[in-house]
């Protein structure tokens, strides 16, 4: 949750851009947020919204195809000292990357190099920034058992040696060794079993409190954002469109899309429902829609939403929720009935 203390990381309009032989795809579009130390904060929504494209573009690990076309990056160091990330020359990124901010990525086998022990990795890693082989064994060994691993088995093994859930785990511990500020998790617990994810779940929550680190999560998964953030921000088409205390949006949504969202999304605790699915196909961002690009698939839509694009602006009864849409009240007055 935002506090008293200053952000940790500030993005401000924030737009990136591939390059295709149709067009210029904008997959980012000016998007705006803060994090705070120790919060955890999670990006929901359809595939190809765009929540993959900003979190690679905040450690500048995008592909050749893509453009940062505006915007700024801000970090906060542990000194207090502010830079601009998108300054930073590439012995500075590669210091800042595993440091200051490290990613686990989506898909473990694929994170991994295959030929190669988890030691070596480790040791890899260590070497770029500085540290020697025993403190870098020695601190990798204690985040194993942090993270519910044998370290005696898991450091010199492969990985096609490990199960999917292990090797997530591993993901995460070596994405620590360097006790970053921010770690940025892209759909962590894709393609594990229920139980493996409540595991990854709680390991994540109680590695959080103990080394006082913030994440940027990234999910699909309504259930799973639910349950580990602090924050949540809902994403369409490029675009921030609601963002706010996981409670505020989860059960209050004030935008017509996390609302046809959660509605779409199956719950467990309750014997009968009715599902809804949302209507359509998301825009084409060669050529997206005028005014608010959900219009076309919003059952709330009128003519200003097709002619005006709604600004981003915070809730008069809750200043700490943001929203962009033209008919908060409308959605708000559905849920009551």
């Amino acid at each position: 949750m935002p506090s008293s203390k200053a952000p940790l990381l500030q993005v401000r309009d924030l737009s990136v851009s591939y390059q295709t032989r149709r067009g210029n795809v904008r997959a980012v579009s000016n998007v705006s947020f803060d994090l705070y130390p120790g919060e955890t904060l999670a990006f929901i929504g359809e595939s190809g919204c765009g929540k993959s494209t900003l979190n690679l573009a905040l450690i500048r690990l995008l592909p050749k195809t893509a453009i940062i076309e505006s915007g700024s990056i801000r970090y906060r160091k542990r000194d207090g000292s502010i830079i601009d990330v998108q300054s930073l020359n590439d012995k500075q990124m590669r210091r800042f990357l595993w440091s200051e901010c490290s990613m686990v990525f989506q898909g473990a086998l694929n994170a991994f190099n295959p030929v190669i022990r988890i030691s070596d990795m480790v040791y890899d890693t260590a070497a770029a920034h500085g540290m020697n082989k025993s403190e870098a064994k020695d601190r990798v060994m204690d985040l194993f058992t942090k993270v519910r691993l044998d370290g005696g088995r898991v450091f010199n093994a492969f990985p096609h040696e490990l199960s999917g859930g292990m090797r997530q785990r591993v993901l995460l511990a070596i994405s620590l060794l360097l006790n970053p500020q921010i770690v940025i998790m892209d759909e962590p617990t894709t393609a594990v079993d229920i139980l493996t994810q409540r595991s990854i779940l709680d390991v994540l929550e109680r590695m959080r409190e103990e080394l006082h680190f913030s994440i940027l999560f990234i999910s699909h998964d309504l259930a799973v954002a639910a349950e580990i953030a602090d924050r949540i921000a809902t994403m369409y088409a490029g675009e921030i469109v609601e963002i706010g205390p996981v409670d505020n949006v989860f059960y209050h949504p004030r935008h017509a899309y996390t609302f046809s969202l959660l509605n779409a999304a199956p719950r467990l605790s309750t014997e009968k429902e009715e599902l809804h699915s949302i209507p359509g196909s998301p825009p084409d961002l060669i050529k997206p829609p005028s005014g608010c690009k959900f219009h076309p698939r919003c059952s709330f839509a009128t003519e200003i939403c097709q002619m005006e694009p709604p600004p981003l602006v915070a809730a008069e009864d809750e200043p700490l929720h943001s929203v962009a849409c033209h008919h908060v009240d409308q959605v708000l007055a559905s849920q009551r009935r």
